[in-house]
């Protein structure tokens, strides 16, 4: 089921909370080694996508493969190996306000393996320094600012060498600056580390800068999938309003 690189599929994807159809039939491919970024209206159900895909909740229909496991088919035992798999950036980098920055980062470590100490620390120590903060190991996250608790929340999500990496709206409650500086290390850490990125938000101007590959969630489904230019340049007039409402169609900065 990885075949031409396919890490992930979802396949005829349904689910409906009450009387709310949120996922009405996703169908999305996503590559190894590409940083893919689904959009849509807020609320218009991709964090429940996201959701999914690491197994938090179950389809009422439909497949999701992950490097050649259907994971809506696995008991909790199996789901947790997948999830091993998975690191993942939250929305508010979700740190634990009672842990100092380089504790923070060691969590996954410490929970998931039995390695030394010493051991533990140095790759914690090697992960703030890929995002920038070296020598911030004794702050506490109230210390921090918006966009650095959310390099010590990428520290955290990359420690562990997962294949994939999710972002939940990454540059949420940043200002403008800040929010281009995370994008730019998002970026510069998949390029270096050739991870697979899935990353949901709203922010169609800054996902443009980053993403190999754009997928457009709308009314429980993927309408469009290509990379920014083909976005920019689709027929469909839902696409087209999204992107007006957005200012998009006279941006011409990173092309994929």
């Amino acid at each position: 089921m990885n075949d031409n690189g396919i890490v992930i599929k979802i396949n005829d994807l349904h689910k409906t909370f009450a009387s709310q159809k949120v996922l009405d039939g996703v169908n999305l491919e996503i590559k190894r080694g590409e940083i893919t970024v689904i959009i849509g209206k807020s609320g218009g159900g991709k964090s429940v996508l996201m959701k999914h895909l690491i197994g938090l909740l179950k389809p009422d229909s439909g497949e999701i493969w992950i490097e050649g496991s259907d994971i809506t088919k696995l008991n909790e035992k199996d789901l947790n190996e997948v999830r091993k798999k998975f690191g993942m950036l939250f929305q508010e980098a979700a740190l634990f306000d009672s842990m100092n920055v380089i504790d923070n980062v060691a969590f996954p470590v410490r929970e998931h393996t039995k390695l030394p100490e010493k051991e533990i620390l140095r790759m914690a120590q090697e992960r703030l320094r890929n995002v920038g903060l070296a020598g911030f190991d004794s702050k506490m996250p109230s210390e921090l600012s918006g966009g650095m608790r959310k390099r010590v929340g990428l520290a955290r999500a990359l420690i562990l060498d997962p294949d994939i990496i999710l972002f939940d709206e990454p540059t949420s409650a940043l200002d403008p600056i800040t929010a281009l500086t995370i994008l730019d290390l998002i970026k510069e850490t998949q390029e270096r580390l050739q991870k697979t990125y899935v990353v949901i938000s709203h922010d169609i101007l800054g996902m443009f800068r980053i993403a190999h590959k754009v997928a457009m969630l709308y009314n429980g489904r993927i309408i469009e999938f290509g990379t920014p230019k083909e976005i920019r340049q689709s027929k469909k007039e839902e696409i087209k309003e999204f992107l007006k409402a957005t200012g998009i169609p006279g941006f011409s900065g990173g092309d994929r």
